[in-house]
């Protein structure tokens, strides 16, 4: 069953930061200016119909990761637990795709960064890892797939319960 999805596009003589932070957080799609000239505006919206209809394909198998009770969209930067949506920036989706891609296997804070494409000290790191689990513990209180390898890194970890 298909599931219609309107678009919202800011158009406001507004520009100022808390303004755009403010309409994108309500969800809005875009947010743009009344300075903004036609061909820009026309670019603007053809980019979300285009991404409207990349959304609306079915996932190809080879973009799905299958790991235990979780599921990763690399195609469309999603991931689920048990069926549910986890809400995950797109930061936090890169650094779990980079531990879930090879289970088992130790990721240092310097790799993550650069599988995720952000470049920080390593106490953000562990920042997001915190994040990305309590995330995954919202949904499942046993959840334990981020292993702590102490003085290396982190590993994702499949339990027999998460299989």
């Amino acid at each position: 069953m298909a599931t219609a999805r309107v678009l919202f596009i800011f158009l406001t003589a507004r520009d100022n930061d808390f303004d755009t932070v403010s309409g994108l957080r309500m969800g809005a799609d875009d947010y743009l200016t009344k300075d903004i000239s036609l061909p820009h505006l026309t670019a603007r919206i053809a980019a979300l119909f285009r991404r409207q209809d990349v959304a609306d394909q079915p996932p190809s198998p080879e973009s799905l990761l299958h790991r235990g009770k979780m599921v990763l969209d690399i195609g469309r930067l999603t991931v689920t637990w048990d069926g549910q949506p986890v809400a995950l920036t797109v930061t936090e989706f890169w650094m779990v795709h980079a531990l879930a891609k090879y289970p088992g296997h130790v990721k240092s804070r310097q790799v993550l960064m650069q599988e995720s494409k952000i470049f920080v000290d390593g106490s953000t790191i562990t920042s997001h890892v915190k994040r990305i689990r309590k995330k995954f513990l919202a949904l499942d209180e046993n959840f334990d797939c981020i292993e702590t390898v102490y003085g290396m890194g982190y590993r994702w970890n499949i339990t027999e319960e998460a299989a």
